[in-house]
């Protein structure tokens, strides 16, 4: 168990990654239930969708969100710096640049991981969004393209990008597989080396270093802790919810609140009834929030009959919220 700290941490000490179709609005508002400080990330808005689509539909989120930051993607600095802009306008708290996205999708748009390639025109985008806007300009990477374990070559892309102002990277600690790996493999296959994450951070002490990348336990964040200044958590935090309930207290230093996995079920059931109720003429439906909330009671006896319960499509076509009490109610110990 690592030591509370005297004082409450701030900032991106613990955060969850962005993730498409993952980490929407819904799925975050749950996860302010459980963790008040942890930073937030929205899914991958590209600049396009900004640029030409509907703001308004990508950019709007609940204001209990916060700390919460936009994560874009692109790589032309003009379109980056709009869209920064619009994210300020909005009320997020940091524009994080996405460079370590694999996806052939994401590649035929020329950003994502193959922007690692391309150093110099992430210092122009960087530099760019920062004279757009007053908020934090951060950077999301790799630690190498394809199979370069090159230590230089992640120290160079993040000496030239700091050089631009960025003082903040998120450090995926696996190379991308441009070629012949999906999405899913790369985050599975490459190996992780968090040495190289803690090589930045003795080579840069100056810059904030966020460490990212198959990390599942509290313990583990703690030791992590130790070399870098943050932890993200991705799908081990989406699967596994209530590994959160401890951070605000263990690693922020904040009072200790009790709370249990049926108030949190309860917290939500106000915000599902007023989303359906401005969103559902629009085509929301209540799977599209209680999706996020399977993983919940993850570890517990009963725990399947729960997930069971939340995935029944005559109960969800119902549209009532009270849905999750039901699923809990199914639970054959307090949770």
């Amino acid at each position: 168990m690592t030591s509370v700290p005297t004082k409450p941490a701030t900032g991106r000490r613990l955060s969850v990654a962005p993730m498409m179709d993952w980490t929407d609005r819904h799925c975050r508002v749950f996860h302010r239930h459980i963790t008040q400080h942890t930073w937030l990330y929205t899914e991958m808005v590209t600049t396009g969708a900004l640029v030409h689509g509907d703001v308004e539909r990508h950019l709007r989120y609940d204001g209990v969100e916060h700390p919460l930051a936009l994560q874009l993607g692109g790589s032309d600095p003009g379109d980056l710096a709009h869209s920064a802009k619009l994210g300020e306008q909005w009320g997020y708290k940091e524009i994080n640049l996405n460079c370590g996205c694999p996806s052939e999708r994401v590649q035929k748009g020329a950003f994502g991981a193959c922007l690692m390639n391309e150093p110099q025109l992430v210092a122009d985008c960087v530099k760019a969004m920062r004279d757009a806007v007053s908020i934090d300009v951060t950077v999301k990477h790799r630690i190498g393209i394809d199979y370069n374990e090159d230590y230089g070559y992640v120290r160079d892309f993040v000496g030239t990008i700091a050089a631009a102002g960025c003082n903040t990277f998120i450090v995926h600690a696996r190379n991308a597989v441009l070629k012949g790996l999906s999405p899913k493999e790369n985050r599975e296959i490459p190996p992780l080396r968090y040495a190289v994450a803690y090589e930045l951070k003795r080579e840069f002490p100056d810059l904030e270093i966020i460490i990212n990348g198959g990390i599942k336990t509290n313990d583990e964040i703690a030791q992590h802790l130790e070399h870098v200044d943050g932890v993200m958590l991705g799908r081990e935090a989406y699967h596994n919810p209530w590994l959160m309930a401890d951070w605000d207290a263990r690693f922020y230093g904040a009072p200790s609140t009790p709370c249990s996995r049926v108030d949190v079920l309860e917290a939500m059931i106000p915000y599902i009834e007023e989303q359906l109720r401005r969103y559902g003429p629009l085509g929301l439906k209540l799977n599209s929030i209680t999706r996020h909330m399977l993983g919940l009671m993850t570890g517990l006896p009963g725990a399947r009959a729960f997930r069971q319960t939340l995935s029944d499509s005559k109960k969800l076509a119902a549209g009532d919220a009270r849905l999750l009490l039901e699923a809990a109610a199914r639970m054959p110990v307090a949770a």
